[in-house]
């Protein structure tokens, strides 16, 4: 044998020798974290399958809801609804409440309406521009139903400069102002919806026209 043959055999018994003793000291913390490994992605895979699953049965039970509410099948509607609202998955069960006071608005309840409105605008554990929506669907409802003050209440501090619904709060307050005969509040507020670059161009249009209808009448002076 010569000397490099010999020299490669002690070397590969020194690395087995090595391996198996590395395999000793550390071979059941591969094997536990190998099984962690699949044990996580199996656990992993079925949590997303029955989210998955939850999220689609709770949007089947919302679109139901929506089209017994077009079919006019209120109490239907409702019920379906009050059931998302107890068992669904996600954001469901808060998109539940809100349309359930749309339909207690159209159905002519508006004091339901802005009961389920407030209620879930002051949920702390519903997102906040969730909860700004309902305010400003509350003050909606309060245009015709209600006073300036109690539309004011909810929506004016969604009008300043960096608030997404600042337009559509200054038309709540508007509408609200000029319904109680304040029409010099109302065309400040219309002012101010045409002014702001970001208005849409359909709210603005709006508000260029009771602009123009309250200067017109001279009772904005």
């Amino acid at each position: 044998m010569s000397d490099d043959s010999f020299f490669r055999e002690v070397d590969s018994e020194l690395r087995q020798d090595q391996a198996k003793a590395l395999w000793d000291r550390f071979g059941s913390y591969i094997i536990g974290g190998a099984i962690a490994i699949v044990v996580g992605t199996a656990a992993f895979v079925a949590w997303d399958h029955w989210t998955t699953n939850k999220a689609n049965a709770s949007g089947d039970i919302y679109l139901q809801a929506l089209a017994q509410a077009r079919e006019g099948k209120t109490d239907e509607a409702k019920a379906s609804l009050e059931k998302l609202e107890a068992e669904g998955y996600g954001a469901y069960p808060v998109l539940a409440r809100l349309r359930t006071a749309t339909l207690l608005s159209q159905s002519g309840d508006f004091k339901g309406a802005v009961a389920g409105f407030d209620a879930v605008a002051a949920d702390t554990s519903v997102p906040t521009s969730i909860r700004e929506m309902a305010r400003l669907r509350a003050a909606f409802v309060l245009v015709d139903h209600g006073t300036y003050a109690e539309v004011a209440q909810r929506v004016e501090p969604l009008t300043a400069d960096t608030n997404a619904l600042r337009h559509s709060a200054r038309e709540a307050l508007a509408l609200s102002a000029w319904k109680e005969g304040r029409a010099a509040d109302a065309a400040t507020l219309f002012d101010q919806i045409t002014e702001d670059e970001a208005t849409p161009m359909n709210l603005r249009r709006r508000a260029e026209m009771m602009s123009e209808l309250i200067r017109g009448s001279g009772s904005a002076s």
